[in-house]
């Protein structure tokens, strides 16, 4: 079961306060009852958990699933091991919200810390961090040797900051694990809630937001970027990434090391960037999308599938740059005779 410090979790509950709660399509009357401790992803769900499955294209990951108990629907159930029960619905991301709700009921809003201190207050707590003036701190919070806070940030409770980091000013950081020699610039924010939402006759459900954000070693994040945290796994930036001014990483996006992204680039949720990987200046990346290692894209494009290892693509939709250059050449014969 994965680490949740972040967020208060009520439970465990019975499978069948569950089935009654999220109006299964089956009858589940024969099945045994016994408790289910959390809801996690289809890789970190353990023989105690749920998890759920919404797209065939995860059926490579859910045919491996410890979880003892899966929501999906009636069509993908055959990509689940025999020993997972399977729990039919009818709009699988409706019960997964409810669920999570159920587990974590104050996860879909980021209300205010209410445990902030100002860090003169408690400068005796942390004798090898240097703060600014009007920082604010959370309860539990580790900052590691030889790091710097700027002025009138906010790390907000339980955040883990590792040595020798810089946080400029204005900063906020939630719901974050941040290893050593990090730089985040004025104004980044970091950990708060994603864009998650379930729309249901003319309503919008928020859904609960209960991964964190990981920052690996090495890491620089640039003035005003966001990063959300995961919604059910982690938001990932990995060792030696750079990000610019003006980036947006949704929820569940994992980047890999070594990573370069240009300003005013925007990753849609649960996509994977691979390592080495360079991303030019507002370029947009579709969700749930694989970007594999040693990549480029050209500033401005469009990403809306899937790109392999060592490609190089640019325009809207991305297409690979050679055959850009062929559609920008014939375009510039027509338009400039």
């Amino acid at each position: 079961m994965s680490s949740r410090q972040f967020f208060e979790k009520l439970g465990p509950y019975t499978l069948k306060e569950i089935i009654k709660t999220i109006n299964c399509t089956e009858d589940y009357s024969h099945v045994k009852d016994f408790k289910i401790h959390g809801i996690e992803s289809l890789v970190n769900a353990n023989e105690s958990d749920m998890t759920f499955l919404n797209s065939s294209r995860y059926k490579d990951i859910s045919l491996k699933t410890k979880a003892a108990a899966c929501i999906t629907s009636s069509n993908l159930s055959k990509y689940l091991p025999n020993q997972c029960i399977k729990l039919d619905v009818k709009n699988v991301l409706l019960a997964v919200n409810q669920v999570s709700k159920m587990f974590y009921p104050k996860a879909d809003i980021d209300y205010p810390d209410i445990y902030l201190v100002n860090s003169d207050e408690i400068k005796k707590k942390y004798p090898k961090v240097n703060f600014g003036k009007n920082t604010l701190i959370g309860k539990n919070v580790q900052i590691g040797n030889d790091s710097y806070v700027g002025s009138n940030s906010i790390i907000e409770s339980n955040v883990k900051i590792s040595n020798n980091c810089i946080i400029g000013s204005f900063v906020v950081i939630k719901n974050s694990i941040i290893g050593e020699n990090v730089n985040i610039k004025d104004g980044a924010k970091i950990g708060l809630k994603g864009f998650g939402f379930i729309p249901i006759k003319q309503k919008n459900l928020r859904t609960p937001q209960i991964g964190k954000v990981i920052l690996n070693d090495g890491v620089e994040i640039g003035s005003n970027c966001t990063i959300n945290r995961g919604s059910i796994s982690d938001t990932v930036i990995g060792k030696n990434t750079f990000l610019d001014d003006h980036i947006h990483i949704a929820h569940n996006v994992r980047v890999g090391e070594n990573c370069i992204m240009a300003a005013q680039v925007g990753i849609s949720g649960s996509t994977i960037i691979g390592d080495n990987t360079v991303i030019g200046g507002q370029a947009g990346i579709s969700g749930h999308l694989i970007i594999g290692n040693n990549v480029k894209i050209g500033g401005a494009s469009g990403v809306t599938t899937d790109i392999s290892d060592n490609s190089q693509v640019m325009g809207y939709p991305a297409v690979p740059l050679r055959d850009f250059a062929k559609m920008r050449k014939k375009n510039d014969k027509k338009f400039y005779k």
